[in-house]
């Protein structure tokens, strides 16, 4: 069996353009040979572009993701023959399925790798009694099926390509308590069976905690923490701070679009954000964390605002420079919105 690695793993969607967005930021990871990984993270974190990465479907803006050691880039030519190895299930799968049986759509991957008809039918079989599909299933329509039928048929689809690596976003998304289990279960099966890797997306703690040996948590495109089910839940204090921070960062954001331009306006609005930071419990480590990259546009747009406004008392005046009171204040308001909201959108 495989081992995924990535190093310095970086994606910019939109480079080198005013809307340029690091999805994913020097992820360092190593994903064992037969682990079963549950991959977290709130949306936005990055997990379905790091997965993406693992099997080749994006290329990294910066870094490398090395399968058994090799760069997966270093000949294009072999890109097709990872994917063979590292099967990836999309979420809601079910809308990928196009063939006219249920038999020959799970037969598209393993006809696709060159593999004589004899082992593609052995294959169907095989993926098809680990997903609980019958033989008289096997020759339907898919689209007759329903919708936990046709999830099992998509995943059987990548089972049957037999991949070392098994990568899957949300399986269980949209499903009945009953189908999700069904569905965890198969996936837990094909692994005891083939001693494949499993790397399971997933927002269910508690599916996480039932199937996976260790979580990764994504947060703003860096691991949060990697590391058993049992190290990663001692931190819980500290994920449910993630998504405090998000929530209260966005609520602040409102609040100070309301406030009027003077600084006793101001006055009370800090000290409704400080009272709802206290309360909310989110680490000052965090929050500097999120604040020290905007330094910069600060600075600049302080500076624009307090030396051209010409409104207001006069406190500072030199050639074109001048600082009034007006000034100031739209300073000092326009740099408390700016921090609200990018370090809440972040």
């Amino acid at each position: 069996m495989a081992t995924l690695q990535t190093k310095g793993l970086t994606y910019c969607y939109s480079a080198g353009t005013p809307f340029e967005k690091v999805a994913v930021d020097h992820v360092d990871l190593e994903i064992p040979s037969g682990a079963f990984v549950g991959l977290i993270g709130h949306t936005g974190s990055g997990k379905s572009t790091l997965i993406q990465h693992l099997n080749g479907l994006l290329r990294p803006t910066e870094g490398t993701v090395l399968l058994d050691g090799e760069d997966i880039w270093a000949d294009k030519k072999k890109i097709r023959q990872v994917r063979f190895r590292v099967g990836l299930v999309f979420q809601y799968p079910e809308y990928q399925i196009f063939e006219e049986t249920v038999a020959r759509d799970i037969a598209f991957g393993p006809r696709n790798m060159g593999l004589p008809e004899e082992e593609v039918q052995a294959r169907v079989r095989e993926a098809a009694v680990i997903t609980g599909l019958t033989p008289a299933i096997l020759e339907q329509s898919p689209f007759l099926l329903s919708g936990g039928q046709k999830r099992r048929v998509a995943i059987a689809g990548i089972m049957a390509m037999r991949p070392e690596i098994l990568i899957l976003d949300e399986p269980a998304a949209g499903l009945d308590p009953r189908g999700r289990e069904e569905i965890l279960r198969e996936i837990a099966e094909y692994r005891r069976q083939t001693g494949a890797t499993i790397v399971l997306v997933s927002h269910s703690m508690e599916d996480v905690a039932q199937y996976a040996e260790s979580i990764l948590v994504m947060n703003a495109g860096k691991i949060f923490c990697y590391d058993t089910v049992s190290n990663v839940f001692r931190r819980s204090q500290e994920m449910q701070a993630i998504g405090r921070f998000k929530i209260v960062m966005t609520l602040l954001f409102i609040v100070m679009l309301f406030l009027g331009e003077h600084l006793y306006s101001l006055g009370y609005g800090l000290v409704y954000c400080l009272i709802a930071l206290l309360l909310s419990r989110i680490p000052v480590k965090m929050i500097w964390k999120s604040v020290r990259p905007l330094l910069p546009i600060l600075l600049i747009t302080a500076a624009l605002d307090m030396f051209f406004l010409d409104d207001g008392t006069v406190y500072f005046h030199w050639h074109f420079l001048k600082i009034t009171s007006d000034g100031v204040n739209t300073a000092v308001l326009m740099v408390v919105r700016i921090i609200v909201l990018l370090v809440g959108s972040s």
